[in-house]
């Protein structure tokens, strides 16, 4: 196939960011299942590092990460919590999720295995090639948003 002067690589974008996601997730749960957790675990422990947050804004901002069909979040927050790692918050406010100090401790150790995934993600890339990468990306992602509208 040839596309106005995109030469055709031997598999198509397509197919690379699909088996790279697959990938991803695979490996995050690699390196998190000596503890019993996967990337979803990571997600919401990282997500409530930066600060409280209500069930609904937690599904929000793992929305994207999710696939099709995967199941929401409760399973994995309700994990998350009997660990011992979360805490409501106190009235008024007493829809919202904190860290335990518990999960501050365990997002220090998952944080660090997750730094050691990410750098053997990107070996071989120079700062200036990751950010090359995820510029174009978001690019392609904005043209077929604009096109979608459009329509």
């Amino acid at each position: 196939m040839y596309l106005g002067g995109f030469v055709d690589a031997p598999k198509p974008l397509g197919y690379w960011l699909k088996h790279l996601h697959n990938l991803l997730d695979k490996q995050f749960d690699a390196t998190l299942a000596d503890v019993g957790l996967g990337r979803r675990h990571w997600q919401i422990l990282n997500t409530l590092a930066r600060g409280e947050a209500t069930r609904d804004e937690l599904t929000a901002a793992l929305a994207p990460f999710l696939s099709p069909g995967e199941p929401d979040l409760d399973g994995v927050l309700e994990d998350v919590t009997a660990r011992g790692w979360t805490r409501p918050g106190l009235p008024p406010e007493g829809n919202l999720l904190s860290l335990a100090d518990e999960g501050r401790a365990a997002h220090a150790d998952i944080a660090a295995r997750v730094d050691a995934t990410r750098a053997a993600v990107l070996k071989g890339l120079t700062p200036g090639q990751y950010a090359e990468t995820v510029r174009i990306l978001s690019v392609m992602a904005g043209n077929v948003e604009a096109d979608l509208a459009a329509r």
